[in-house]
């Protein structure tokens, strides 16, 4: 009888808060526990924040490998500015680690500014990305365009109903 030795796939997922975390949760343990992936946990943005809780601890308490903590300026979150220098920095240092980690998949969540220097890495290192709440509205406010450019970054979409999923064919994507 013929083996077939298949190579475990390192899924390299990103958190940023703990209400991405709280949707990715059940995700992260599958990808922990699955006997054909490695799981590569990335802990970001309000996760490693004094000011918003310091909610790497739900993280820890759940006992999760973490890969990388990478800390952001995220105190200043309605300062434009401030947020591009956050934007430009975290580009770099997200860059650094994936290219150590060398996923063969990087899972995003929602629509926060955090995740978009990861969709980039993600499109130049060619590098699926996988995204979870694509196709959702909220108007008026610049979320909206975040998540329709990770969108458009995304090669794999998880939508959360039909009328995501139009939105997201809508955008030119396949269903």
């Amino acid at each position: 009888m013929k083996r077939y030795n298949f190579k475990k796939r390192k899924i390299c997922i990103f958190t940023s808060n703990r209400a991405d975390y709280g949707h990715l949760k059940n995700v992260i343990f599958k990808v922990h526990k699955s006997k054909s992936s490695i799981l590569k946990l990335i802990v970001s943005g309000s996760h490693l924040s004094k000011k918003y809780g310091y909610t790497i601890n739900e993280i820890l308490k759940d006992q999760l490998p973490i890969t990388s903590k990478i800390a952001l300026n995220i105190n200043n979150d309605f300062n434009k500015k401030k947020i591009i220098e956050t934007l430009s920095k975290s580009l770099i240092k997200f860059d650094k680690v994936i290219d150590k980690i060398n996923p063969d998949i990087i899972l995003i969540l929602g629509d926060r500014y955090e995740i978009l220097p990861v969709a980039q890495i993600a499109l130049f290192r060619n590098i699926p990305l996988a995204h979870i709440h694509g196709g959702e509205i909220t108007s008026g406010v610049l979320d909206e365009q975040i998540r329709h450019a990770v969108t458009k970054f995304s090669d794999i979409h998880f939508v959360s109903n039909q009328i995501f999923k139009k939105n997201i064919v809508s955008l030119g994507e396949n269903e």
